[in-house]
């Protein structure tokens, strides 16, 4: 995942309908554009359209991915945050890991004050999985912790 900081007029992804979803994470780039606000504040992306694939079965997982962050000088471009998470599309990784990726991805490109990403999986053989991720480490998430 490469990393872009850019102002309104060097977003490469937004208002461009030629834009291509990349083949993978690491191909794939968050693009960003500077807070005006000394406020601190919630940002919230919520996308029902999430897959990956199991590294074992190689069979498709579907997750519901929520992304809640304070914006330090920075804050993500919607677009390219979509094709960002379109891009795991074709990766095979367990879901803790890919979860830690996003946070983890997602903290390098903007360096929130607080980030939580919350993925639930599907249910495969009856069993749901929703995986929590804080940055910073330990952070609580809401209530009760979650």
């Amino acid at each position: 995942m490469s990393r872009s900081t850019s102002t309104r007029g060097r977003l490469t992804l937004l208002g461009r309908s030629k834009a291509r979803i990349p083949a993978s994470p690491a191909e794939a780039q968050l693009e960003t554009f500077a807070n005006l606000t000394r406020r601190k504040f919630w940002i919230h992306f919520e996308t029902g359209d999430f897959t990956s694939l199991c590294p074992i079965t190689g069979q498709a997982d579907f997750a519901k991915i929520e992304i809640d962050y304070v914006p330090g000088k920075l804050c993500v471009e919607s677009k390219s945050l979509k094709f960002y998470l379109a891009s795991f599309r074709n990766e095979r990784a367990f879901n803790e890991a890919i979860t830690n990726r996003i946070l983890d991805d997602f903290v390098r490109a903007c360096a929130p004050r607080k980030a939580i990403v919350t993925a639930a999986f599907s249910a495969r053989g009856g069993i749901a999985l929703t995986v929590r991720a804080t940055f910073p480490n330990g952070a609580k998430s809401g209530q009760n912790g979650r």
